[in-house]
């Protein structure tokens, strides 16, 4: 339960504070029992950062533990300040981040190049949010350059994980199996008329893609593909006072020659979390007309401005290889799903959201389930990228209405999944002009487009 309640039709309570609008758990929506089951088992996911702070930036455990610990305060300022997506990293854009950092010394040198490139991505967000140029871009930009950022970004993801030397090739059983559950769980027309006929079905679908997570994790223990854990007793012991050593205020600034060269990578990631944010407003709408009883405020300025605040968070307090992106892909979906099974099921599209981060942040301070699963944090990371790319493959072809757009987009993905997004985009905004414009050089008539899409169906 909660103090305030929205009338049918209407907008979450809220308390308005510029452009955020801040809710409370159990003030403006009430705690989801299954979204907080679901956080304190996806938990584990942010904890998979840890072995790439550990390598990339030197960090000792404790002090990777308290970088998450800040990225986890940031998990839970989205459903806070009014953003309805559950926020993750910028996932695909992952590898690229790596390999800008495998250029610098683990230690003080890749902290600053992190440092640099964290900060543009915060000055990018700040300034498309403020101007308000993020919310025009979306709409601006046509939907088969739209369609091929998403596929492009799942190809990535999907990549990265199944080609020779990724993790599939590694411990394929495991994430095999957890795969497919996750996906015959999340997707399946079979598995929804189950649902539809047993309840028993439709209690497991509340928990979206934890049972996959669970069988993946359960199969590596029993085949050895990865070590059974130690549990430990008591609270974990993230190392602030250490951290301190290794931010920017200790170990230095970048110079401007670190800024310019990060500047290509801050772009490809904002590209990326560009469609992360197409991604979610094409979940959102999926399920608002079918949810008459809330309203949902989708303002892409705000999300614009929530993310720009993370992103400038982590710069200074904890440079993170992951980023601050704009939406957890895989659990924003299995959230909208069971969203649109009604009220009951879940009564605000920021109480699923609210409640499943606030119980993440919790668990990362409850040592058992840390030292639990703190073995198998691959996984958790590799069933993410997948599950990431799956679910953009399928928003991004949904995007695409005419041949000529399925075109233009199944090009540009490719060009950005191998190149890298910059060429990517360039590859689109080519295509889209020599394939799809009717009036090469001039501003196509409304008329002029009707034509186009007509011809082209």
């Amino acid at each position: 339960m909660q103090l305030k309640h929205r009338q049918h039709g209407e907008e979450q309570p809220y308390w308005p504070a510029g452009p955020f609008k801040i809710r409370l758990p159990l003030i403006h929506y009430r705690w989801e029992m299954a979204e907080m089951i679901q956080g304190l088992i996806m938990f584990v996911v942010s904890l998979a950062m840890i072995p790439l702070l550990e390598q990339y930036l030197g960090l000792p455990y404790d002090v990777a533990l308290a970088y998450v610990v800040v990225c986890g305060i940031g998990f839970m300022l989205p459903a806070l300040l009014g953003v309805p997506m559950v926020p993750g990293w910028i996932t695909p854009a992952v590898p690229v981040v790596l390999a800008f950092l495998g250029d610098f010394e683990p230690g003080p040198e890749a902290i600053q190049a992190l440092f640099a490139l964290q900060f543009l991505v915060f000055l990018i967000f700040l300034i498309l949010g403020v101007t308000g140029l993020g919310r025009k871009l979306v709409h601006l930009v046509p939907n088969s350059l739209q369609a091929g950022i998403i596929i492009g970004a799942g190809i990535a993801a999907i990549t990265g994980e199944i080609q020779q030397g990724g993790r599939l090739a590694e411990t394929p059983i495991s994430l095999i199996a957890g795969m497919l559950i996750a996906i015959f769980m999340l997707f399946s027309l079979a598995f929804k008329r189950w649902v539809e006929d047993h309840s028993i079905m439709r209690k497991i679908a509340n928990y979206g893609m934890v049972p996959g997570m669970i069988i993946a994790i359960l199969v590596a223990w029993a085949i050895g593909e990865y070590p059974r854990p130690t549990i430990e007793w008591g609270i974990t012991q993230p190392n602030f006072t250490e951290m301190w050593n290794y931010l920017p205020f200790t170990v230095g600034f970048p110079g401007v020659d670190v800024f310019i060269l990060a500047v290509p990578t801050a772009i490809i990631a904002y590209v990326i979390a560009f469609g992360d944010i197409v991604v979610g407003r094409t979940l959102m709408s999926r399920v608002d007309h079918i949810r008459t009883d809330e309203k949902i405020d989708y303002s892409t300025d705000r999300i614009h401005h929530v993310t720009a605040i993370r992103n400038g968070m982590h710069a200074f307090f904890a440079p993170y290889p992951g980023l601050a992106g704009p939406i957890w892909t895989a659990v924003t979906a299995t959230m909208a799903e069971r969203y649109k099974n009604g009220r009951n099921a879940m009564e605000s599209i920021y109480s699923g959201g609210g409640t499943f981060w606030i119980t993440g942040f919790i668990a990362l301070f409850t040592l058992p389930l840390v030292s639990m699963f703190q073995p198998v944090l691959p996984i958790a990371l590799s069933l993410t990228l997948l599950l990431t790319g799956y679910i953009c493959l399928m928003v991004g072809i949904e995007q695409t209405k005419t041949t000529a757009e399925r075109g233009v987009a199944g090009t540009m993905a490719v060009v950005l999944a191998v190149y890298g997004a910059g060429w990517g985009l360039a590859t689109g905004v080519v295509l889209y002009m020599l394939v799809q414009k009717k009036n090469l050089f001039g501003r196509e008539t409304k008329a002029e487009k009707e034509t186009e899409e007509h011809d082209q169906r």
